[in-house]
């Protein structure tokens, strides 16, 4: 599935994006990721920063979800797909690595990334857009920074 131009905007406008797995098991994992950006036209990557367990389950079971939200206009998607793990001897490695050593300017290292390749998508809205069909993205930014402080 080719990543929308959407999608890569509230992708791009995310803070923290969170990463969920299953063991072999199928006991579930969420996990919050810092360093991510969208890859190619239908991949994401994540920077492997301090994940042992997402890795671990993703060795065993490569069926993730990911989820990420514009926290003030509180939209976003969550995006289901495959992943692999690209080790730094591998020569992926060196095509993925200076997008993601951008966005972490040397103060996370990292030694692997997780490659999602999507095959799923369904939109994120607050409740209410739905409830409130006339709410604007001006009313709701305003209603996050009263909500949040800001």
């Amino acid at each position: 599935m080719e990543l929308t131009t959407e999608i890569k905007k509230y992708l791009d406008r995310s803070v923290l994006c969170w990463l969920a797995t299953s063991s072999q098991d199928a006991i579930p994992n969420v996990s919050p990721k810092e360093i991510f950006t969208h890859y190619k036209e239908d991949c994401i990557i994540i920077a492997n920063i301090a994940s042992p367990q997402t890795v671990i389950n993703i060795k065993n079971n490569n069926n993730v979800c990911v989820s990420f939200v514009d926290v003030l206009v509180q939209k976003g998607f969550q995006l289901k797909g495959k992943a692999v793990i690209i080790k730094k001897n591998e020569p992926e490695f060196d095509e993925i690595e200076p997008l993601l050593l951008e966005m972490t300017k040397g103060v996370f290292p990292f030694s692997s990334v997780l490659k999602i390749t999507i095959d799923q998508s369904k939109e994120i809205l607050a409740p209410r857009y739905l409830f409130y069909p006339n709410t604007t993205e001006e009313e709701q930014i305003e209603r996050a920074k009263k909500a949040y402080n800001l």
